[in-house]
């Protein structure tokens, strides 16, 4: 029998709830007919699909990045303020499209009100200037008598935005990128960018231009912007047909998160940086299928999709000191876990474990002891993507956090079990303390691994169901292939 032992003064951190954040780019149609869907029976009168704003309410979305992506680094903001048919149609030369300009900065800011999230804005560092990311600045939070600040209050914006999160540029380092720039290039680009920025606003914070927070690019940038920024950014995706690859492929982001903060911790131990510098994660999900520019990039997601989600959510969780913003890539349609089209909506089945983590995980980390068998990927491994993870193995067939509620008192304990065929019955155990009464567990599960939900058809979904917890130890049988999230009332 599986064992999971918890001590409750056993801590790893406190949980930065803005691992549950989001992003928005002007790609396919995550923004127009995805949130943004003007003329639509399902809109507002602001052009805001309100189904999509109910189905996103559950994610309790802390912060929202947008505009790219790829899509930034040709982008002029001011293209997309002022009146809406005064606004150019421009040629969108990193995904081959039309942008209408019709969402800009002002019904950004305002989607993240009716969202309760804070906005994360990234500039444009491609064909963009350190005067036209100045005057993005002083146009959201400018309160004095200037030109920028003005014009957006002649827009109708009387109260400055405030926005709080800035990130220097996007994937620089790519040739994909328009203008990217070397490492060294870069650095020196973005401390300008970065200096006129903060002269602007001091209050903002600023995001380095991360890869994978393992590469050289990594150690050159964090060297040279640590004392210029607040965060650096790491971005990874993964994903295979094999199912063990799949769900196994996530544990990347340890090695990710791991080496980055040694990263930053040298670079601030040696040039004597005082503030703390944390990881923005602020593109990951599972990513495959559907990578031709054409597809729209709308990958449609299974359940062993569900459980890799599942595993990147537990890793940010065991590295809460680390990594304090994650955004999932993307919000609607676009490697999304919403999935529109001219009549409604349906949730993808990666939707169920991100709404179960948001609506539950909370405040202190605990430092579990997990006991179970193991799957040795070696000689297995399968997936399009360049980096491999076989070498951190051999892997827990069940991965699993706990977090202490602190409004609550409640112990809350998600596990995912990779395994595809059996269930796995454990004894979850409490040092110095007893578990209070009866449990809830939400599990979500489905037929197979393969399984895919689709309009009027959901075969992966969340199912609730009582478990006895009481003493200083109970059994639970977490079924094949699921994500389950616990929680459980405890005495001390």
């Amino acid at each position: 029998m599986a064992q999971i032992k918890i001590d409750l003064d056993r801590r790893l951190g406190e949980l930065d709830r803005r691992i549950f954040g989001g992003f928005i780019e002007h790609l396919g149609r995550c923004i127009y007919g995805g949130v943004f869907d003007e003329g639509s029976p399902l809109s507002d009168e602001r052009g805001y699909r309100t189904d999509v704003i109910e189905a996103l309410a559950p994610l309790r979305m802390p912060i929202l990045r947008w505009p790219g992506g790829n899509f930034v680094s040709g982008y002029h903001w001011t293209d997309g303020i002022g009146p809406r048919e005064e606004r150019p149609n421009r040629m969108e030369l990193a995904w081959h499209a039309e942008e209408p300009n019709r969402f800009g900065t002002d019904e950004f800011i305002e989607y993240c009100r009716a969202l309760g999230t804070e906005p994360y804005i990234c500039v444009n560092m491609g064909t963009g200037t350190m005067d036209e990311a100045a005057a993005w600045v002083e146009y959201c939070n400018g309160t004095g008598d200037t030109y920028w600040a003005n014009l957006r209050r002649a827009y109708g914006h009387e109260e400055p935005y405030n926005v709080r999160y800035w990130g220097l540029g996007n994937e620089m380092y790519g040739e994909w990128q328009i203008g990217a720039l070397s490492a060294e290039d870069y650095v020196k680009r973005a401390r300008e960018f970065a200096k006129v920025m903060k002269r602007v606003d001091p209050e903002i914070e600023l995001v380095s231009c991360g890869l994978n927070g393992w590469s050289e690019w990594d150690r050159i940038v964090i060297d040279g912007l640590v004392s210029q920024v607040n965060y650096h950014s790491v971005h990874l995706y993964t994903g295979s047909d094999d199912h063990w690859s799949n769900v196994l492929a996530p544990h990347q982001a340890e090695r990710a998160l791991t080496t980055a903060r040694a990263l930053i911790e040298r670079a601030r131990y040696e040039q004597g940086v005082e503030h703390p510098v944390h990881v923005a994660y602020d593109e990951w999900n599972v990513w495959f299928r559907e990578r031709a520019e054409d597809s729209g990039l709308e990958e449609r997601y299974t359940l062993s999709d569900a459980l890799a989600v599942a595993t990147y959510l537990n890793v940010f969780a065991r590295h809460c000191e680390t990594v304090k913003i994650a955004n999932l890539a993307q919000m609607v349609n676009v490697i999304a876990p919403i999935f529109t089209n001219e009549n409604g909506l349906f949730l993808q089945t990666i939707y169920h474990p991100l709404r179960l983590y948001a609506e539950n995980l909370n405040g202190t980390v605990l430092d579990i002891h997990l006991e179970c068998e193991t799957y040795d990927l070696a000689g297995r491994e399968s997936s399009p993507w360049p980096h491999r993870v076989a070498d951190l193995g051999p892997f827990r067939v069940l991965d699993a956090v706990a977090t202490l509620d602190p409004s609550s008192g409640d112990l809350v304990l998600a596990v995912v079990n990779r395994d595809p065929d059996r269930s796995v019955e454990a004894s979850v155990r409490l040092a110095d303390g007893s578990f209070g009464g009866s449990a809830t567990a939400r599990e979500v599960t489905g037929d197979d691994p393969g399984a895919t939900n689709d309009f009027g058809r959901e075969r992966v979904g969340v199912t609730e169901r009582s478990v006895k917890a009481r003493g200083s130890a109970f059994e639970h049988e977490f079924p094949a292939c699921s994500v389950s999230v616990l929680r459980v009332p405890v005495v001390r």
